[in-house]
């Protein structure tokens, strides 16, 4: 088996691995990463936990709890390291947050919070796997692709 390093190390950033095969891009658009961050990318890189993983590495970027819970949303799989000078100085895996506010927006067009309301989206987890979430206030539910097409 090949043991060798495909995406090189970061010096100080944010590593997010263990992201389900073709997810990578997903992450990076719901997360509005542009050029001015150093972005390594791996897709389709093999793993022995799920065989084949996405890898991300950003270069000088720390997520905030509002990022790690869009990243939730697609990747809830994911395990984040936080790296200092080459070295992971923090390591965990992604919490599925119970409560989704101002993130998604609710795909059924008559609930209040398309109405031109001052309300904020809410969605309350139903499920974790498959990711399934509910409206706070229409009780409409999301999943899958519906919940990435409205992040």
């Amino acid at each position: 088996m090949d043991k060798t390093l495909k995406i090189s190390k970061i010096k100080d950033g944010t590593v997010i691995d263990h992201i389900a095969a073709g997810k990578a891009l997903k992450v990076l658009a719901i997360l509005g990463i542009d050029e001015s961050n150093s972005i390594s990318i791996g897709i389709r890189v093999t793993s022995e936990k799920l065989a084949y993983k996405d890898v991300i590495k950003i270069e000088n970027k720390f997520l905030e709890k509002l990022e790690l819970d869009k990243i939730a949303l697609i990747a809830n799989e994911a395990t984040i390291s936080i790296i200092k000078n080459y070295e992971i100085i923090e390591k965990f895996k992604l919490d599925m947050p119970q409560v989704f506010k101002g993130i998604v927006k609710c795909a059924n067009q008559n609930c209040i919070t398309n109405a031109g309301e001052p309300v904020k989206s809410e969605f309350m987890t139903v499920n974790a796997d498959p990711l399934t979430i509910k409206c706070v206030y229409c009780k409409k539910e999301m999943s899958g692709e519906e919940i990435i097409n409205n992040i």
